[in-house]
């Protein structure tokens, strides 16, 4: 079967190209060696399922080890108002895993519960003959993906609460249960109560807090996404130059395995074929970046950050203050909205410590869907520019953008409260410049995590770039730092010409334009 880069659901070796996660099963292997429960909870298609599969196939390989890998995703909420029903579908769902892996005697015993087994306390006398039945050569792990749908259950919480007393029975010497359990979604499991008790009576002590911290890495390292290269490169008889194109793709995606796997498959798919040579070159990952960021592309995940936001005005309000504005926010996971971004994926922790955007695909994303929002409520303003004069032979004419722009800002907003331009300020150069460019370039935003004074824009049309820098004024010292930063950013792209656009929120600001040298740069800058 011919494989393929794999977008949707379980990856399968024999039927998709798959980085090597070799290392972190290992990890895995070692906590369920060690009878830990845990939760692996990771934002939307992040690898949970893949991994879970992995580790149960490398469980099951073993002679001292059986692994029941379940979901809960055919559970629905009905189920979960009966104690029999569910018993009854849980103990049905290992029947088929026990059939599946040709465990006939575990396969008996479970058919002889499945219709007498009515409550929690008879399910846990099942699970100890299952248990019994395999030791003491072999340990019982047990594996539930997609358990999210359950978490606002109290038959759910009841059942882990069942497991957690095996558990502390097990060490105990009391009982003999599962060597390992563990639960696969979206939410932690530990915070579970808050989520079924009534407003007045939230607390954080749910039954499964026997469970470890899951500490694995499940994002993909630079090496980690060489190896589904280096395995794609084999078969097709190619030689890419491996390692720079996986640091690119991990420039863009932090590793978030989704991403990764959609943009390869965009340049295997899409890019490559248009070509004779089939080999990948650097600049396939460049195209596959602005296809995804393209806002007229979609995909599930994309349409469940959007609605992560839309659903709740404060988390749009955190995202808007890091992504728009770039403000430094210290991380800390103890505050509500920080641990929900981060729960969606969507906030990671800089290495200073600070709130940053998981990665530069969603900030892309975001950054296009705040500026749309804003595009809509600003439309008689904004819908007149983008004429012939912005476009010359050479390219783009910033200058000139950024004039235009300066004289609109003294028209339309030299009145404005400064609360109101310090929030709205950059979106507005960002709302305007967008439909200059839109169908001929391509803007993307430069995440910026150690400076919230500035923004850097990257514009491209015809082949060319051209970086300006969105920054606050905080006075002449600060305005020198800045060129210095300006001029390093120049370097990376090896450009000699940037620009400047500069936000004064001082009462007796002048509306001023200047072209500056520095070093080996020219800089044209304006002041709004």
């Amino acid at each position: 079967m011919k494989r393929k880069f794999n977008d949707t659901g379980l990856c399968v070796p024999k039927r998709h190209y798959m980085v090597d996660i070799s290392a972190k099963i290992e990890q895995i292997l070692e906590l369920v060696e060690a009878g830990e429960y845990l939760t692996i909870n990771r934002p939307r298609q992040f690898g949970k399922t893949t991994t879970l599969s992995l580790l149960a196939e490398r469980l099951n390989e073993r002679d001292d080890a059986v692994a029941l890998k379940i979901s809960f995703e055919e559970i629905d909420a009905a189920t979960y108002q009966h104690h029999e029903t569910f018993i009854s579908i849980f103990l049905d769902m290992l029947l088929r895993e026990c059939d599946f892996l040709h465990l006939s005697e575990l396969s008996q015993c479970v058919e002889q519960h499945l219709e007498t087994t009515k409550h929690l306390p008879a399910l846990s006398r099942v699970i100890t003959k299952l248990v019994r039945m395999l030791l003491p050569r072999r340990s019982l792990v047990l594996l539930i993906d997609e358990v999210d749908k359950s978490s606002n259950s109290q038959l759910f919480s009841d059942f882990l609460a069942m497991l957690r007393n095996k558990y502390l029975q097990r060490n105990e010497g009391r009982d003999d249960t599962f060597q390992s359990v563990i639960l696969a979604g979206v939410h932690d499991i530990k915070t579970l109560k808050a989520k079924i008790r009534p407003d007045d009576e939230k607390r954080y002590n749910s039954p499964w807090n026997i469970a470890v911290d899951f500490e694995v890495d499940l994002s993909f390292a630079p090496h980690e996404i060489e190896s589904m290269l280096r395995d794609h490169a084999r078969e097709k008889g190619i030689r890419p130059d491996i390692p720079v194109i996986a640091q690119r793709l991990y420039y863009y995606t932090s590793g978030y395995p989704y991403l990764v796997s959609k943009l390869c498959k965009f340049i295997d798919e899409k890019i490559v074929p248009k070509r004779d040579d089939r080999n990948w070159l650097v600049a396939d990952v460049e195209e596959s970046f602005k296809m995804i960021a393209n806002e007229g592309y979609t995909t599930t995940l994309f349409d469940s950050l959007a609605k992560n936001l839309e659903n709740d005005p404060e988390l749009y309000d955190l995202i808007f203050k890091i992504v728009i504005n770039g403000n430094t926010l210290s991380f800390s996971i103890i505050d509500p909205m920080i641990n929900l971004g981060h729960l969606y994926g969507i906030i990671v922790q800089s290495e200073e410590g600070h709130c940053r955007i998981h990665n530069r695909i969603f900030e892309q994303r975001i950054y296009g869907y705040m500026m749309s929002k804003f595009l809509r409520k600003q439309h008689d303003q904004m819908n007149s520019f983008g004429g012939p004069e912005f476009y010359t032979v050479e390219g783009l004419d910033v200058k000139l953008i950024l004039q235009r722009f300066q004289a609109f800002m003294k028209e339309h907003h030299s009145n404005r409260e400064d609360k109101f331009l310090e929030r709205e300020g950059r979106l507005l150069f960002l709302s305007y410049l967008r439909p200059i460019i839109n169908g001929r370039g391509f803007d993307f935003k430069e995440p910026n995590v150690a400076d919230e004074r500035r923004m850097d824009i990257v514009v491209t049309y015809h082949q060319k770039r051209y970086v300006i820098e969105l920054k606050i004024w905080r006075g002449h010292a600060y305005h020198q730092t800045g060129l210095k930063q300006l001029s390093d950013y120049l370097d990376t792209y090896s450009l000699k010409e940037g620009y400047l656009l500069i936000y004064d929120f001082n009462k007796n600001k002048a509306y001023k334009q200047e072209q500056i040298t520095f070093n080996d740069k020219q800089m044209f800058a304006v002041w709004v």
